[in-house]
């Protein structure tokens, strides 16, 4: 393999899973480049990160850039996630994060440095034409890159898609000056929410407008205290008067700051549309499966295309389908595309 074909960008967070990424490239012979890209304006965050990534880069005696993509994030990631929200729809920021920043800036920036590869510590495999699941189910993440560009899938390593989270850990503790990766606290779900999505949602907006809570056919049965504090299938937080039966969140109307709830069987869903629909093979097979959650199992289905929309026809039914948020398709352990659930 010639030199220039032995380059790699990588993604470099200063946490383990980027960290072990690196070493474990530069052992296979790639020449790494690592970048930290700042995604978000959290105090105090990317000053301690960047610090573990350069304590990294010395260790490996690498080039590391500070890129700062915070205005890209801020109106690809950040805004869709508000926005979505406002909606009164669920919004699923790793997945546009990984579309338009993580395999798409980083991309072009490695295109400004002359690299053609690109890697990140996420757990999950790639031979160039497909995603795959990881070895390691627990961390799974093939279903964040189903909306991933299909055309860069040919420059995409992921190391860490053979590996099982615990070895990484064990693997990392052995390395004297970079012991402390090991055992240092896991990075939270969605990097810009500290606790909960509502206090993003609270920045923006008044999120505290009591509503009405009502049933299906319009009966008003109750009070909320404003419909971003709600997504599908939440069963606590408003009241239904002489109720005696859980009820649960069916769907939102932003327009009217409503909520519509009723019991567990009315949220069960058959089939469902998807639109924005990114595929990398044909769905028209016979052991077809979605996962319309990501901690969710995969269901058989049957996909119909019309255009740019599609018909989802379920096998056995879901609870709780949220619009906003990605149906992911699978053949075994392969993933063939994905689409956003309206």
């Amino acid at each position: 393999m010639s030199n220039i074909n032995k380059k790699v960008l990588v993604g470099m967070s200063g946490g383990v899973d980027s960290t072990i990424t690196a070493i474990l490239l530069q052992k296979e012979g790639y020449e790494v480049t690592g970048v930290y890209m700042k995604l978000h304006e959290k105090e105090g965050y990317h000053e301690e990160n960047f610090t573990k990534v350069q304590r990294v880069a010395k260790y490996l005696g690498i080039d590391v850039h500070f890129h700062d993509l915070s205005a890209d994030f801020k109106d690809e990631v950040y805004d869709y996630f508000v926005e979505t929200y406002k909606q009164g729809l669920t919004p699923n920021p790793c997945v546009m994060c990984n579309r338009t920043i993580k395999f798409g800036k980083m991309v072009e920036f490695a295109d400004s440095l002359g690299i053609e590869k690109v890697a990140t510590g996420h757990y999950l495999n790639c031979d160039g034409e497909f995603f795959y699941t990881a070895k390691d189910d627990s961390k799974d993440q093939s279903y964040f890159v189903a909306q991933v560009r299909k055309e860069i899938l040919s420059r995409l390593i992921f190391p860490l898609g053979s590996w099982v989270k615990d070895d990484v850990k064990a693997y990392a503790s052995k390395i004297e000056p970079l012991q402390d990766f090991a055992t240092q606290k896991e990075s939270s779900e969605i990097c810009f929410v500290e606790n909960d999505y509502t206090e993003i949602l609270d920045k923006h907006m008044n999120i505290d407008l009591e509503g009405e809570t009502v049933y299906a056919d319009g009966t008003v049965v109750g009070k909320h205290k404003g419909y971003m504090h709600y997504t599908i299938g939440k069963r606590r937080g408003f009241t239904v008067d002489g109720a005696h039966d859980p009820h649960f969140v069916l769907s939102i109307n932003p327009e009217k700051n409503e909520i519509v709830v009723g019991k567990k069987e009315e949220l069960e869903e058959n089939s469902f549309g998807i639109k924005k629909i990114n595929l990398f093979k044909d769905l028209d097979i016979d052991n077809l499966t979605v996962k319309v959650r990501y901690r969710t199992r995969a269901i058989p289905c049957k996909v119909t295309l019309d255009g740019e929309l599609g018909t989802v026809v379920l096998e056995e039914p879901v609870f709780g389908l949220a619009y906003g948020q990605i149906a992911v398709f699978y053949e075994d352990n392969r993933v063939l595309g994905s689409g956003i659930i309206y």
